[in-house]
């Protein structure tokens, strides 16, 4: 049996209408025809797809009357999983099939369909990104509102997923979860990476895994920015780790610029944007961070930049945020700016 691309999808295309049923949930049978929203698994019927050969026409494929997309089950399971890998499509596939999987020497071929992006690249990411929707409405925006962040609409670097794939690094079972998918940028609003938080479906908190937080592609120097214009000069800033953090933080502040670095390593090697003056960096209670907040001190002092510590009430600024509320943030807050930013970011009082 062939172990090529064209094989795995004239496989799932005998088994068109169960494909659909398990990647294209949200959609229908019609006839011959599985109506869906689109190849992402949204609700509605501009995209159908073929459940029997007809004509000399193969079962499988499918086409996308509004945006003009089309392509088999394989280009299913990438685009409603989340894929970024195409190696992680035809695993997937053959674990669908119920195929044994190959080694690496007799990996599918990838002859006639696009190059996949690397793993864990630049293009991996913004893939990922371009697959998702905006968090309004759904799951994401749910997710955050139970953490107490509420930020504007105007904030595009959060996206969500309904499916994204996941993989358990240890026993290699993989499954579907829906993601809070967040952009990792340079300066220059250019997507260079992303974070995402896998979340439990039932809409309690984060997905019970391991590590139900992954970060992907080019990290170091960049960060989640929120509140900031590509581009633009930034006066004052703050910076921190997590994204839940600066995030609490860009609550009680919205017009402050903030930046998630993602990590302690990747915090001390952040790229600050021109014009900065003064950089605020959070901290949580505990010491883990502590490195990457030296380093970043010294080089913003480097580079003529006052650089003053942020430290939280609780154990971080987002338990502080769900714990004490945001005005007893916004007072906490208060002593720890220079009294110019203090009056022109936090609320009166």
């Amino acid at each position: 049996m062939s172990g090529s691309a064209s094989e795995l999808a004239r496989r799932l295309g005998e088994h068109a209408e169960a494909v659909c049923r398990e990647y294209l949930s949200n959609g229908h049978r019609s006839g011959n025809y599985w109506m869906v929203g689109d190849v992402r698994n949204m609700r509605g019927r501009s995209m159908h797809v073929r459940l029997k050969a007809v004509g000399g026409k193969a079962a499988g494929k499918w086409v996308d009357e509004s945006s003009g997309e089309y392509g088999d089950l394989l280009d299913v399971i990438e685009q409603s999983c989340g894929l970024v890998d195409f190696r992680e499509v035809t695993d997937e596939a053959r674990r669908f099939l119920a195929m044994p999987q190959p080694d690496l020497q007799s990996r599918p071929s990838v002859a006639g369909r696009q190059s996949a992006a690397a793993r864990g690249s630049p293009e991996a990411a913004r893939r990922l990104f371009a697959m998702s929707q905006p968090i309004a409405g759904t799951l994401a925006e749910r997710y955050l509102a139970g953490r107490g962040i509420l930020l504007s609409p105007r904030e595009r670097a959060l996206r969500f997923h309904p499916g994204c794939y996941y993989r358990d690094l240890v026993t290699g079972e993989t499954q579907t979860l829906p993601a809070l998918i967040a952009a990792v940028t340079n300066l220059d609003g250019q997507i260079t990476g992303l974070q995402r938080t896998w979340l439990d479906p039932s809409g309690q908190g984060k997905a019970q895994l391991t590590d139900p937080r992954r970060s992907l592609g080019d990290l170091l120097g960049n960060a989640i920015w929120l509140g900031r214009q590509p581009g633009a000069p930034v006066a004052v800033m703050a910076a921190g780790e997590g994204f839940e953090t600066m995030a609490s933080l860009k609550v009680v502040m919205p017009a402050l610029p903030v930046a998630a670095a993602t990590s302690a390593n990747h915090l001390a090697g952040l790229i600050l944007p021109p014009g900065c003056r003064r950089l605020y960096i959070a901290a949580d209670a505990d010491a883990a961070g502590r490195h990457g907040i030296e380093r970043l001190s010294q080089r913003a002092g480097q580079a003529g930049i006052l650089a003053l510590v942020l430290r939280p009430h609780l154990g971080d600024f987002n338990d502080d945020l769900r714990h004490l509320g945001p005005a007893h943030l916004a007072a906490w807050l208060s002593d720890q700016f220079v009294p110019e930013d203090a009056g022109l970011f936090l609320p009166p009082g």
